[in-house]
């Protein structure tokens, strides 16, 4: 069982801007890879968005998930068939868990390749949570291809008592 290693974000704008980095980035690759399934039919038969949901489906990876919950914990099962610990990002944040990888494959001159079906899609997942998580206490780990995330819930806040009013 290999260990991942996790980014633990406080607060929410934290995980924000590099989410975003990352989707402005996935976005581009999907913008182009739809205006090369326009050209490759002439723009023709189909639409903008039939070309962009099938560049997107080509890209992006959503694994098969499950979350449980017990009286302390959340505890996260994500498939990352193919994907080494090293390969995997997690982001834990008070309401979510961000698990992100990119998938790479490539071949050596002159392999000789028939076909090949490895593809290089980006996996990303996200996991909202019903109550919020204490971030530094979030482990993960990768074992025959899963990725299991722990998250310890956070503590109940307790809201100060108003001060008794003195007559």
């Amino acid at each position: 069982m290999a260990k991942v290693a996790i980014q633990k974000c406080k607060n929410t704008e934290e995980a924000s801007k590099s989410l975003l980095e990352y989707s402005d980035t996935v976005t581009d690759l999907i913008r182009r890879r739809a205006f090369d399934i326009f050209k490759g039919r002439d723009g023709g038969k189909g639409t903008d968005l039939s070309d962009w949901l099938e560049a997107e489906r080509g890209i992006v990876w959503a694994p098969a998930s499950e979350l449980a919950e017990d009286q302390k914990e959340f505890k996260a099962r994500i498939a990352v068939p193919g994907f080494e610990a090293k390969d995997i990002q997690v982001s834990a944040l008070p309401d979510a868990l961000d698990v992100q990888a990119d998938a790479t494959h490539s071949h050596e001159q002159g392999d000789g390749i028939h076909f090949c079906e490895f593809s290089q899609e980006k996996l990303f997942r996200r996991i909202g949570l019903p109550a919020a998580i204490d971030v530094d206490n979030v482990s993960a780990s990768v074992d025959n291809g899963i990725l299991r995330i722990t998250a310890q819930k956070a503590e109940p806040v307790q809201k100060p008592r108003a001060a008794a009013a003195v007559a």
